[in-house]
């Protein structure tokens, strides 16, 4: 931990996060009793409410997001390691894939609501998201949440959308927000090197 601790970006000590807070969606018992299901909605897949229902930091406040120094290295990996997160995968019955990085990568341990959008690096907002097989890396389901969490996190920033609608809306169906968010980024606004 102290070597993951050690990557926090230096322009995290102006924000006063308790990195490890968390207040879930709603209260689950984790680990889980039974096997967490994959649910498709709009062609996609969404997390089981009652193994993820999803979580944010509440430390983690509108102004910080707006902050152009605010990274999401300022609270990842802080309140739970990689090793804790891979536990999920047994939970949703996911392989997990043994050469899962670059062009190749199948899989994405995801934060349902994105650290980009205050959410918790908690394993009540962390899911094993996989698939499609077959496409291409900026298909995959993961690429695809990533333009939602980039659109949300600009309509909070600019001020169109209040940020605990757009932590509950991307916690109830991620997916309901494709069509804008395909939109927004064909139009040239998606730049994920703030994230």
């Amino acid at each position: 931990m102290d070597t993951e601790r050690s990557k926090t970006p230096t322009t995290c000590a102006q924000f006063k996060i308790n990195q490890k807070a968390s207040q879930p969606i709603h209260a689950v018992n984790l680990p889980p009793s039974s096997t967490c299901k994959i649910k498709a909605d709009n062609a996609k897949y969404i997390p089981d409410p009652s193994c993820t229902p999803g979580a944010i930091n509440p430390t983690v406040t509108e102004a910080m997001l707006k902050n152009p120094a605010f990274r999401t290295g300022c609270i990842r990996n802080e309140a739970t390691t990689e090793e804790q997160k891979t536990t999920t995968y047994g939970w949703y019955k996911q392989t997990h894939p043994s050469d899962n990085t670059g062009e190749g990568q199948t899989c994405e341990l995801d934060h349902l609501i994105p650290l980009y959008l205050g959410g918790a690096d908690t394993l009540d907002n962390i899911w094993p998201q996989c698939g499609p097989d077959g496409v291409a890396l900026d298909d995959r389901y993961f690429k695809e949440k990533d333009k939602v969490e980039y659109y949300l996190g600009q309509q909070v920033r600019e001020g169109n959308i209040a940020l605990a609608d757009a932590q509950q809306g991307i916690a109830s169906d991620w997916t309901q927000y494709l069509p804008k968010a395909d939109a927004f980024c064909r139009s040239g606004k998606c730049d994920f090197t703030g994230k």
